[in-house]
């Protein structure tokens, strides 16, 4: 049952990465399209005419070739993400039943080797429990897999952080193109007298471009980010207490012990 349920959840995990995916491929369509037209062949002179790629392109110049090689970066860090923060990636199928049975027969060893031999979240997180199995008492073992779990939670944070970064970058990259884009526009007024208007809106919408690219880039990838990091949370504090289960058994054994050991030992008056 608990099988079938992990199989539901990891194929609606695979879905939704899926569609982030189709959503951040959509969203540079948006800017690498002839923006969804084609200028009629019979049209009008005067009619207003949509870009085409190469135009798109042109007009984004530069700092728009930047933003471009962040989209596909953004592109290539959610696959990556996708693929590392699943389920069976974070907790290896098995891993966690058999490390029970080793501790139950008294083969800590063993079960850290096992653990080494699957890598992944979980494995960590019961590998520095069972390096302080020799102390014979509970806290320790507790600690480390607390510091163990914070550890690989943050070291998979990281991963994905550089899609912050990203959020941040595309749209200022825009604004900056935008910005430039005006000055040169509006320096027309210098080079000419009485420039008209008809002149200077190439320049103005052109300039335009670099934010329509940096916020493509931009709203995916803080979409993303947002999922990616719940996803973690969710996976890091399932493992975690499923760690903790496999140290159940364990514990109360611990525990009965030292409840024995003190009701044994001479009371001193």
């Amino acid at each position: 049952m608990n099988r079938g349920k992990e199989n539901r959840s990891r194929q609606l995990f695979e879905r939704k990465a899926i569609f982030l995916m189709l959503l951040a491929f959509a969203s540079l369509m948006c800017f690498c399209s002839p923006l969804l037209a084609q200028q009629p062949e019979a049209a009008v002179p005067k009619q207003p005419s949509f870009l085409s790629v190469r135009e798109f392109l042109a007009a984004g110049g530069a700092i728009g070739y930047v933003i471009m090689f962040l989209s596909f970066l953004m592109v290539a860090l959610m696959a990556d993400a996708a693929i590392s923060l699943r389920r069976t990636v974070f907790m290896p199928p098995g891993l966690a039943e058999e490390v029970h049975r080793l501790l139950a027969e008294r083969k800590p060893q063993e079960a850290r080797s096992l653990c080494m031999n699957h890598p992944g979240f979980l494995s960590q997180v019961l590998a520095a429990g069972l390096d302080e199995c020799s102390s014979m008492a509970w806290p320790p073992i507790e600690k480390a897999m607390e510091d163990a779990a914070g550890d690989q939670a943050a070291r998979v944070s990281r991963r994905i952080e550089y899609l912050s970064v990203i959020s941040t970058l595309a749209p200022m990259l825009g604004l900056m193109g935008t910005v430039w884009g005006m000055i040169v526009a509006f320096m027309e007024f210098e080079l000419k007298a009485n420039p008209q208007i008809s002149e200077l809106a190439p320049g103005i919408y052109k300039a335009l471009v670099t934010t329509l690219q940096g916020l493509g880039v931009a709203i995916p990838c803080i979409g993303g980010l947002a999922f990616f990091r719940s996803r973690i949370e969710d996976l890091a504090t399932e493992s975690t207490l499923l760690a903790a289960h496999v140290f159940a058994d364990y514990r109360r054994t611990l525990q009965s012990r030292r409840a024995a050991a003190a009701k044994d030992s001479p009371v001193i008056r």
